[in-house]
């Protein structure tokens, strides 16, 4: 398994990194997302979003199309269920809130877990933000699964959950979970997964997206749930990103869990993500 001095060897070349916090998190200065011979840095951007969870950029006033080129470079990319048909770029997925909405994503969690193969990463740039308020929060979940006692290390690592996308989009898409069904069956995840790159171990729950463990009585999984999902609440594990107009965090969903804060209400936030596929989760005993 890989250790957190592995993960310092990584090559990130010439690229100016700020770490936030020891855990995780950092920020990269002085690049361009956007530019014509960005390809040549993105091994090095590669690197630095495995060992530090995620990276950040300032400054990256992209056009979506752009947008979706840097995001191309690290792999196929998923068009989200809940993106209108009709949108000229299906793999930009808009977020916005303002004086009639309140926003919904202020919960830790992985995104699109009730895939059969969830996302390697996302890359979202802010287009409006609020004068104050609407930060990111990120936790380590690997650091998270490292902090768990011995026991229930063994206990966790024999155990599946059931991932499904009714309980968040059911009621935001206005369908029937049954209908959703039919297109996005419930998904069976390792509780505990190994990422494919660094081969380090990390807690695959999130209080979006998974209905239960399999095996557990109904009691006994909301327990354990509940006690895995807290893990990501340990502040030494996290940081926080204050958003500025042309922001862009790229976080690697193997490892974190996020939490974007809706405390900016009714000022208006608004941002669009990029997602990139990833690979059917795995655990390595």
């Amino acid at each position: 398994m890989a250790t957190t001095s592995d993960r310092a060897k990584l090559d990130t070349g010439t690229l100016d990194i700020r770490p936030m916090t020891p855990a995780i998190g950092a920020e990269i200065h002085s690049i361009d997302l956007g530019a014509p011979d960005i390809a040549k840095r993105v091994p090095e951007i590669r690197a630095a979003l495995l060992k530090h969870g995620v990276i950040f950029f300032r400054d990256q006033h992209l056009t979506q199309e752009a947008h979706i080129a840097f995001a191309r470079h690290f792999g196929e990319l998923e068009v989200h269920p809940a993106t209108p048909k009709d949108q000229p770029n299906p793999e930009v997925l808009k977020i916005a809130y303002g004086t009639k909405s309140r926003g919904q994503e202020n919960h830790w969690h992985s995104d699109v877990t009730w895939r059969e193969c969830p996302s390697l990463g996302s890359i979202l740039l802010a287009r409006e933000v609020p004068e104050c308020g609407g930060d990111t929060l990120f936790a380590n979940m690997h650091l998270a699964y490292e902090r768990l006692s011995d026991q229930m290390k063994r206990l966790c690592e024999g155990l599946t959950a059931v991932h499904d996308i009714s309980r968040v989009f059911a009621k935001r898409l206005g369908k029937q979970p049954e209908e959703l069904h039919d297109t996005y069956p419930p998904m069976r995840h390792p509780v505990i997964r190994t990422h494919p790159e660094t081969g380090e171990r990390a807690i695959y729950v999130n209080t979006a997206f998974t209905s239960h463990i399999e095996g557990l009585s109904k009691e006994e999984s909301r327990w354990l749930l509940d006690h895995l999902y807290k893990t990501a609440w340990d502040v030494e594990i996290q940081c926080r990103f204050r958003w500025q107009a042309g922001s862009v965090a790229f976080w690697d969903n193997r490892v974190c869990q996020h939490f974007a804060v809706s405390d900016y209400f009714p000022a208006r936030r608004v941002m669009e993500r990029v997602t990139i596929a990833g690979d059917r989760p795995f655990f390595t005993p």
